[in-house]
């Protein structure tokens, strides 16, 4: 699949509640997750941390469908856009912020991330976002730009580890991998993917029913609200009576893939199979038994 490099995560659990006030450190890194929910922040906003320059998201639940709405910021010092958001933002109930060591990140350090990290949330197109406009990038000399991809990088590693896959992208599945490419057939369309650690992915290419069975709404109305968020994005489009997947997308089951593709109700474990006609059930049993 992918060759990782393995790393630990240190979280400090401020005020003994484990949904409250967590402070995460990275092996071998110089910066800081700080996470709390919205409900704390005037108890937390006093400390340290949010005098300090950094990059912040804010998650809260969607109006419409399952899932979260994201809105990514930064801050020289981060707490009077807190301090903003706090009051005139309803949508997010919680958030996080990654700060380094004093002196370590600067005003032009951090917008640069942002506009990264926006960037990002919007080619992986996994939440919508808050943000009304893209940010610019900031003119960053050519050694504080290799500082800050690391930087990025390591954020993005942590934050799938604390709850957030908004970054993620499909990974990318070659024959050598030995991953079997599946496929699913039905209602004229046939799409391809195959099973990861991160969830079934879909490949670019692979077509949608261009229509949805009258009773999915009634009985499965999160694929319908998938397809159409799926829509909206442009991760799908129209072509010749169906729906093509214009990039590689991941859903969090084999079932939600499946039932996205045939535009009904779907068991995925069954109806994705591999060239020999073994379905991924029969698959993943064969693997259990070894």
């Amino acid at each position: 699949m992918s060759n990782q490099t393995p790393f630990s995560l240190r979280i400090f659990v401020a005020d003994g509640d484990p949904d409250g006030l967590r402070l995460v450190e990275r092996s071998n890194w110089i910066g800081k997750a700080v996470m709390f929910p919205r409900a704390l922040y005037p108890q937390v906003r006093n400390r340290s941390e949010f005098q300090q320059t950094g990059v912040y998201l804010l998650l809260g639940p969607r109006t419409e469908g399952d899932g979260d709405t994201l809105y990514i910021g930064e801050g020289d010092p981060v707490r009077p856009r807190l301090e903003n958001h706090y009051a005139n933002k309803d949508f997010w109930t919680r958030a996080v912020f990654f700060v380094a060591g004093p002196g370590q990140l600067n005003k032009a350090h951090v917008q640069y991330l942002e506009s990264q990290l926006v960037s990002r949330a919007n080619a992986a197109k996994r939440m919508p976002l808050e943000n009304g406009n893209n940010p610019q990038e900031p003119t960053l000399s050519e050694a504080d730009r290799a500082d800050m991809d690391v930087f990025l990088d390591n954020i993005l590693g942590m934050l799938p580890v604390l709850g957030v896959h908004a970054f993620e992208r499909s990974p990318t599945i070659t024959v050598d991998d030995g991953t079997p490419v599946l496929t699913c057939h039905g209602r004229g369309v046939t799409a391809s993917g195959h099973d990861t650690p991160q969830g079934f992915v879909v490949q670019a290419g692979s077509y949608a029913a261009n229509d949805e069975v009258p009773s999915l709404k009634e009985h499965f109305p999160n694929v319908t609200e998938v397809r159409a968020d799926l829509l909206k994005s442009g991760v799908l489009v129209s072509e010749d009576n169906k729906l093509r997947f214009t990039q590689d997308y991941t859903f969090n089951s084999p079932s939600l893939a499946s039932a996205t593709v045939l535009g009904r109700s779907s068991n995925g474990r069954v109806d994705w199979k591999d060239a020999s006609g073994k379905t991924l059930k029969e698959l993943q049993e064969a693997q259990a038994d070894k």
